[in-house]
């Protein structure tokens, strides 16, 4: 057992020996500082990454199209339902029909009413309609364009972006 307490110490001993002393230590750590400033000083550090876009993937873009082309259709939705009430509320209807009866002339006649013609379930009902269509037509050409992008890519080898930050 001594011999191999001894191998440990010998072994402990050189790697001692090995390592450089502290002050050797700090010394180079100034130096290594000392040059980081001359670089600084002199001009601004400028980090640049170049990033190349060479392919989109179709699934990807179908699932996200999908999700903001709903959102799109809700929004339209909402906006037509409170365009449509607030033009309900403004007496517009009350207006037209006003006019409509003193054109025509017809005071023994039943009254017109644009209510009949136009009404909030017809509108909202042609808006859903429209809004649907539209999450079907965007979603279709949001993937049939990272296809042609794809295409494109393999041919001309994609969009390259360089992004650049000075520090």
């Amino acid at each position: 057992m001594s011999a191999a307490r001894q191998a440990v110490l010998d072994k402990a001993a050189a790697v001692t020996a090995a390592k450089p002393e502290k002050n050797d230590r700090e010394e180079a750590r100034q130096a290594r500082l000392a040059e980081k400033d001359a670089k600084a000083s002199s001009r601004p550090q400028t980090r640049k990454a170049r990033l190349r876009m060479s392919r989109i993937d179709p699934w990807s873009v179908m699932k996200t199209a999908f999700l903001l082309s709903i959102a799109f259709g809700i929004v339209t939705w909402v906006a037509v339902f409170i365009i449509w009430s607030a033009i309900g509320a403004a007496g517009v209807f009350d207006n037209i029909n006003s006019t409509v009866q003193e054109v025509l002339g017809t005071p023994t006649a039943e009254p017109f009413r644009v209510e009949n013609y136009i009404n909030t379930g017809k509108v909202m009902g042609f808006t859903t309609l429209l809004a649907c269509a539209d999450v079907l037509i965007i979603t279709a050409l949001a993937t049939l364009g990272s296809f042609l992008y794809n295409i494109a890519a393999t041919l001309l080898g994609g969009l390259e972006v360089t992004l650049a930050s000075e520090d």
